[in-house]
């Protein structure tokens, strides 16, 4: 039977719709640090000890709620592939892209958020309630929309507009927010504390990296083995730590044996685990990265993460944001993909350390959200438009 499982105390709790953090870390809780007592499903998967047959083809199996409570959408099962030009120009023989843009709402946080509204719906509770720096909110929004349920959604302002329409466009009551994402997370907690619902907020809510892990499971799957390095972009570190989950379910499960080495990759200008990871603790700072998805001054998750980065042997390491714009841009004439900046920036923290990778090694980079989300940061990287022509004459003109 699953459980909670306290990441800090270790304390077991009844999983509960009243219950997103361990009461007793969370009075420990202080201000600008990450959330105390993120709780984690403890959940035995019976009979999934290899890769063969159907132990890994339906990742609902791995998740503690029915399979009929699952909105009727597509999610998951996203495409993994190997890019021919791209691992030769790198040298890397083994190397992969797992492109959750390929979601139904383009991002990754479709994983999350149909896992919430599933354990919404089992629960009896139709309004879902979270911030975001715009593709949680979205993909929240996108789902519920499946499955007949309301989102009320808490948006900093300066959220790229693509998903500020494409959240509306699924019939999210939009609340924008004088301030940053933290700021939203204040007001989405004091919403949901008032008048109910259930809070999606990343890290808060324990489905949300339940959610998340599934995409681990796919790997092996679509490897028919564990990669030996990940590359993920990370902020409130909820991806990297739903990662983690995952493949710490499949060592559990008996499926693989050793925890691949995650690389989280940061933007020097939201930068705070990485800091963590060197000072052994936590500071706030004013995030300003344009990888918006990834732009977190207090990363929720981020005592759950530091304790995974720092029991198996990951790797945090910062990227500028030029070289974003630059990954962004070798990643799309070499690969045909077109990622969002936080997805990018997986990728130049792939291109920092390539050197430090044995050419054989299996490497996976997380492509967390398509390009189109955020055009307006994409266009920085590429020159200006040329001029329009009216005829065949001019462009021969204009080339001479």
């Amino acid at each position: 039977m699953a459980q909670y499982r306290c990441n800090e105390c270790h304390t077991h709790y009844p999983i509960s719709t009243d219950l997103m953090l361990c009461p007793a870390c969370k009075s420990k809780q202080k201000v600008n640090e990450p959330l105390r007592g993120v709780l984690e499903v403890d959940f035995s998967v019976k009979g999934k000890s290899d890769l063969s047959g159907t132990s890994l083809s339906d990742i609902r199996d791995w998740l503690p709620v029915s399979k009929q409570s699952f909105a009727p959408i597509p999610v998951g099962n996203t495409p993994m592939w190997s890019p021919t030009r791209l691992s030769e120009s790198l040298g890397l023989n083994n190397l992969f892209i797992k492109d959750d843009g390929a979601n139904p709402t383009s991002s990754f946080k479709d994983r999350a958020s149909w896992m919430v509204s599933a354990f919404a719906k089992e629960n009896g509770i139709n309004e879902i309630v979270l911030a975001s720096t715009g593709n949680a909110g979205s993909s929240m929004a996108g789902i519920a929309a499946a499955s007949g349920q309301k989102v009320t959604l808490f948006l900093p302002k300066a959220a790229p507009a693509a998903k500020m329409i494409q959240a509306q466009q699924y019939g999210a009551n939009l609340i924008l927010v004088d301030g940053n994402y933290d700021r939203a997370c204040e007001l989405a907690l004091d919403y949901s504390n008032k008048f109910g619902g259930m809070n999606r907020n990343t890290a808060f809510n324990p489905m949300t990296i339940e959610g998340k892990k599934t995409v681990s499971i796919e790997m092996v799957r679509q490897l028919e083995k564990a990669p030996d390095h990940v590359f993920v972009a990370t902020g409130d570190g909820c991806i990297a730590g739903g990662v983690y989950k995952g493949f710490r379910d499949l060592i559990e499960a008996g499926v693989i044996d050793e925890m691949p080495i995650i690389w989280v990759v940061q933007s020097s200008n939201s930068d705070a685990l990485c800091i963590a990871m060197e000072k052994g603790h936590f500071e706030k700072i004013s995030a300003t990265t344009i990888a918006d998805s990834i732009s977190v001054d207090v990363p929720a998750n981020g005592y759950q993460l530091l304790g995974y980065l720092k029991q198996y042997d990951g790797r945090c390491i910062r990227v500028a944001d030029d070289a974003i714009l630059k990954a962004q841009k070798y990643l799309s004439e070499s690969s045909g993909l077109f990622s969002e900046p936080a997805g990018a920036t997986a990728f130049a923290g792939l291109l920092a350390v390539k050197d430090q990778l044995p050419a054989d090694s299996t490497v996976v980079v997380l492509a967390t959200g398509n390009g189109l989300k955020d055009a307006a940061t994409a266009a920085k990287g590429n020159p200006l438009l040329p001029e329009p022509i009216g005829s065949i004459n001019e462009l021969l003109v204009s080339e001479a």
